[in-house]
């Protein structure tokens, strides 16, 4: 197993290189740990879902 950066994780997802850290800091993403000051990300992990967007079954139909 690999492991890919921040900014990587962030091309490879789409979206920002800071909403990924924000990610790894709040342990969302499994195996995720810091190396000094830089987050280490399994290259296999996936984007966890977005919580900040609240989804209903209306929304779902768009």
């Amino acid at each position: 197993m690999g492991y890919i950066t921040a900014a990587q994780a962030a091309e490879k997802w789409k979206v920002s290189q800071r909403r990924v850290q924000i990610l790894c800091a709040q342990q969302r993403i499994e195996g995720v740990f810091k190396l000094g000051e830089v987050w280490a990300i399994p290259d296999d992990a996936e984007k966890p879902n977005d919580n900040r967007i609240k989804r209903t079954e209306n929304n779902d139909e768009n």
